[in-house]
């Protein structure tokens, strides 16, 4: 199947994996919004992340093995932004989450964008054989929105839908620099990064899975499992957990349950939430 300038075979997915094209005339300030080049860049540059708005409504993550619990859909389309859109996005679910640590919203916020990431690149290779293009430089993104609104691709070209394309438009082009920009605002662990990412993806492969089932499409499904399998292959997620008949086990933790009334995730490492204060290695 030839790309289509909207990305429209992702609609019936749901909103979680679509994408803002130009295809789609969103209205909406989409010039304003910063490019995640921008994002990923010094943060020094970026100004005041308090221009943002207001911070106080984030997705409801009480099931993080569903990479669509970071976010409802929005109607109000993209914010007004301005500033470090990253530190305003930490920001905001630390407060969601009333987070003791800066690191907690780090890393949720963080795997929230590595899932949107993982779900229109694999969305795309399994029903089309292509994805678009998603240089950091043609995504803008808004740090107060929720998916679908969060992401707006300035432009669509096509590449190549094999596991190696997809590794270096995901893991190259936002994860490895995503992950040094927050570790260079805050104090989190590369390697709880990494199996965020491992996390992000095995989630969406699975709800990936879970349509392709509903919707009597084996091919998309055995698709799925092998770009799947062919990722976690990969020397940035090779060692993030373990995946096996479609379940994930993390090796690290992502740090939600040092949130008030947080809990284990699905795929956690523990089994039963840490009673001490200090990081666990695995952190």
């Amino acid at each position: 199947m030839t790309l289509d300038p909207g990305l429209a075979a992702l609609r019936p997915l749901g909103g979680f994996f679509a994408l803002h094209t130009p295809a789609d005339a969103s209205p909406g300030p989409v010039r304003e919004l910063p490019t995640l080049a921008r994002v990923y860049g010094d943060p020094s540059a970026h100004g005041d992340p308090s221009v943002f708005g207001d911070p106080s409504v984030f997705g409801d993550p009480s099931v993080f093995g569903d990479p669509s619990v970071f976010g409802g859909a929005s109607d109000s389309g993209p914010s007004q932004v301005g500033g470090d859109a990253l530190s305003f996005r930490v920001r905001k679910v630390v407060r969601a989450l009333r987070a003791p640590e800066d690191r907690i919203g780090a890393s949720v916020a963080q795997q929230g964008l590595a899932a949107r990431l993982w779900s229109v690149t694999l969305g795309c290779a399994v029903l089309y054989g292509s994805i678009p293009d998603l240089a950091p430089e043609l995504l803008r993104w808004d740090p107060d929105g929720a998916a679908p609104d969060d992401l707006w691709l300035t432009r669509v070209r096509p590449r190549p839908g094999d596991a190696a394309t997809v590794a270096r438009v995901v893991v190259d082009g936002h994860l490895e620099p995503l992950g040094a920009a927050l570790r260079a605002r805050h104090p989190v662990a590369a390697g709880l990064l990494r199996g965020n990412a491992g996390s992000a993806l095995a989630g969406t492969a699975r709800l990936l899975e879970q349509w392709a089932r509903a919707h009597g499409r084996p091919d998309v499904a055995a698709r799925g499992r092998g770009l799947t399998a062919e990722l976690f292959a990969h020397p940035y997620l090779a060692d993030t957990g373990v995946l096996a008949d479609g379940a994930f086990r993390r090796r690290s933790c992502c740090l939600y349950y040092r949130a008030p009334g947080g809990g284990l995730c699905g795929d956690c490492c523990f089994t039963r939430p840490p009673r001490s204060s200090p990081r666990a290695p695995s952190e």
